[in-house]
């Protein structure tokens, strides 16, 4: 007889809950198991409207670890808010909007990437490690590095020269015209 596919996935993967009842037949008590399905019905788009039928007219999605990521990347869903700016003194209110294919563009970095002034800054971040990693063992950069810090007139010269190079831009993978 063919096995069900309730059977075939209790061998593969077993559920989590099991719902039994107790069954009297004959004298005998047997032991009936419920199927345990959870539906929820939820617009989970958040405020991405483009291209979204009505909510009565979407199909049912089974989603489970298999294909959560091609679900989350069909639904698509974004944000947009207004929130605190803490990164200047202007301070008032800054409008961010995310949006998310995956479960990685929930991490820090990647939400940051999404919001312009954070992505200057991560990007700055970025440029400095860079640095940091050229510093290891060069000591005539070190040298070079700690005369413009300690000479204001050489650091008028090295802003000058540095802001006259054309910038490469970090998401390209092209390399830096500055490095060495």
């Amino acid at each position: 007889m063919a096995e069900g596919t309730q059977h075939a996935l209790k061998r593969v993967r077993p559920p989590r809950v099991q719902v039994t009842y107790d069954v009297e037949t004959g004298g005998a008590i047997e032991k009936k198991e419920l199927p345990f399905i959870v539906g929820v019905m939820a617009d989970l788009a958040g405020q991405n409207s483009e291209n979204l039928k009505p909510l009565a007219e979407r199909p049912f999605a089974e989603i489970d670890r298999d294909n959560f990521e091609e679900s989350m990347a069909s639904i698509s869903p974004s944000i947009s808010l207004a929130v605190p700016n803490v990164i200047n003194d202007e301070g008032g209110n800054m409008n961010v909007s995310l949006s998310f294919k995956s479960m990685e563009d929930f991490e820090p970095a990647n939400v940051a990437k999404q919001v312009k002034p954070l992505k200057e800054l991560l990007d700055a971040r970025s440029r400095l490690n860079d640095l940091l990693a050229k510093l290891d063992g060069n000591d005539d950069l070190d040298q070079l590095l700690g005369d413009v810090i300690a000479n204001t007139e050489r650091q008028k010269e090295v802003k000058e020269a540095v802001d006259g190079l054309p910038q490469a831009d970090p998401d390209s993978g092209a390399e830096d015209p500055t490095s060495e």
